[in-house]
């Protein structure tokens, strides 16, 4: 058995693979969220300034200078280590009151650094710059805690981002280890298999995954297999066993013949019988290999819409003088409902029903009646070939379509034991199954073509 190593598993990688484009995903998406964040806050920072300013304006009440140097000064009493900053002054630029020593900023909203308000650190500052009635006033805040706010949601994305990594890599290798325990099913059925045990097969967990639908294919497909080698050994034994007798059969008439030859009689006689034994042996190996074609798929592409009906008819109008002939009655029945085509193969669909007449006329005896019939049933299209002839012992029902197999009362009658099995290898290939029942009397072959339905007539 292979053994494969986890992280060398297709699984594995592949979650490796989607753990890293996630990764990355998520930390363009964080950067993202990141920049609309800070964004959001220095929006909300501006409006908080101009609020700020508008109060503080507003508090002013015509040449009430103490109150309003108060309020200023309270307010930069109240800022904690210049997050906010208050600066006022008279026209000349002297200051009033506020946090700070000066304010060389730009009117309005600006950016602006420490060194602006007199410190000696480069922290950076947003500002609000205005004048009422004479006065300059400078609100300003920091932007630490801003960007304290934002390197903490950029950190929590980076930790998310990392953290949902690992756990698809985690999930990834336990993906890989279930997936590799079911690819090692599949691989060890397949060894047995190539050990000669053809009846191996792969264990299904039947949850309609896709690596259970590839299971259940290739249980198919060894299914199959061994149906294959299954019938080259029985055709083996049945050649064997049947082909035995006529082979016998031809040595004695020619040694017969031989020796009417050494007698210096004739041996016409002989060498005519000699020569029906090898057209009937011959015959019976070139229908061992049309079989054996049939089976093999190879005639799919001549595949081509046929309208059963026609068949059906010209066959009726050929057999239904062999039929008189042999004192029976041959009739087609069909219902008045248009019968769709059906994608097949002319020829054989022709053989196909041509051997369940001649089996029909052969077996069933004089004064009886055979009946072909054609009804769509659903999507599908019933085609029967029936008689009241004395018919088929249930047990043996499945055992007709064997190569080379014929019922013991049939055994004097000509024929190889192939027809049945020509008529079974002609309806695999086109999809279709067949089924015998009993009429009592007589037998009822059915034949149910599955919709390759192309078009109706």
């Amino acid at each position: 058995m292979i053994q494969t190593k986890i992280f060398q598993s297709s699984a594995f990688r592949l979650a490796i693979v989607f753990s890293g484009l996630f990764f990355v995903t998520f930390i363009i998406a964080g950067f993202l969220a990141y920049q609309i964040i800070l964004g959001d806050l220095r929006d909300r920072l501006d409006e908080s300034l101009k609020q700020t300013f508008d109060l503080i304006s507003r508090s002013y009440a015509g040449n009430d200078l103490e109150d309003l140097t108060a309020t200023v000064q309270s307010y930069a009493v109240a800022a904690e280590e210049h997050d906010r900053v208050f600066f006022l002054a008279d026209a000349a630029g002297q200051k009033l009151a506020g946090n700070v020593e000066k304010a060389d900023v730009s009117p309005g909203l600006a950016s602006v650094s420490e060194a602006d308000f007199g410190f000696g650190l480069s922290d950076s500052y947003r500002s609000f710059r205005g004048t009422f009635d004479g006065h300059l006033l400078v609100v300003g805040a920091s932007f630490s805690e801003i960007e304290e706010l934002g390197g903490l949601a950029l950190t929590s994305f980076l930790w998310a981002g990392g953290l949902a990594s690992l756990i698809a890599i985690i999930a990834g290798a336990l993906l890989a280890t279930a997936v590799q325990k079911r690819m090692q099913a599949i691989a060890s059925t397949m060894a047995q298999v190539g050990r000669g045990d053809l009846n191996a097969r792969i264990p299904l967990r039947r949850n309609g995954d896709d690596v259970d639908i590839l299971a259940g294919q290739v249980n198919a497909a060894l299914d199959r297999l061994a149906s294959l080698v299954e019938s080259v050994r029985q055709v083996s034994v049945d050649i064997a066993h049947d082909l035995k007798t006529p082979l016998n059969r031809l040595a004695i008439i020619i040694e017969g013949a031989l020796e009417l030859a050494a007698n210096g009689e004739d041996n016409t006689v002989d060498l005519m019988q000699a020569q029906e034994e090898a057209v009937q042996i011959n015959a019976t190996f070139e229908a061992l290999l049309r079989i054996a074609q049939l089976e093999s798929g190879s005639r799919r592409e001549r595949f081509a819409p046929v309208q059963l009906a026609d068949i059906l008819e010209v066959l009726v109008e050929a057999y239904v003088d062999v039929a008189a002939d042999s004192q029976q009655v041959l009739s087609l029945v069909r219902r008045a409902v248009p019968i769709p085509m059906i994608l097949g193969d002319k020829d054989l669909l022709t053989q196909l029903f041509a051997n369940l007449i001649e089996n029909a006329i052969r077996h069933a005896g004089a004064g009886s009646r055979i009946e072909l019939s054609l009804v769509k049933m659903g999507d599908s299209i019933a085609v029967g070939v029936g008689d009241d002839g004395p018919g088929i012992p249930e047990a043996e029902r499945t055992r007709v379509f064997q190569r080379l197999y014929r019922l013991s009362k049939s055994r004097t009658t000509p024929g190889s034991g192939l027809g049945l099995s020509m008529v079974k290898a002609i309806a695999d290939l086109h999809g279709a199954g067949i089924a015998l029942g009993d009429r009592s009397p007589g037998l009822q072959v059915t034949i149910l073509f599955e919709p390759m339905i192309l078009e109706a007539k």
